[in-house]
């Protein structure tokens, strides 16, 4: 077997907490460093900062759901996806 995980600086998988407003509330989400790295780059891809888009997604989550029960669960399915639908181009 690879080394696949063992390569990995700590850094890529030790969470990191940020602070975000969503409609008017200011809210923490901790999610591990390649995460961040990904929704900067979907949200670069989006023409929007990271915060918008993750507002975005939290909003049509909303929508479609009438709740959020795990919302960094979301964003890292999110970004797998993103990662999974870029790879079936």
């Amino acid at each position: 077997m690879d080394n696949l995980f063992f390569d990995n600086p700590t850094s890529h998988y030790l969470p990191i907490q940020k602070s975000i407003r969503i409609q008017g509330h200011v809210t923490s989400i901790s999610l591990e460093k390649l995460f961040w790295d990904l929704l900067d780059q979907i949200a670069e891809s989006q023409g929007v900062k990271r915060n918008q888009f993750i507002a975005s997604l939290y909003i049509e989550a909303l929508n479609h759901h009438g709740d959020v029960k795990n919302f960094t669960s979301l964003l890292r399915s999110a970004c797998v996806q993103h990662i999974l639908s870029k790879e079936n181009v």
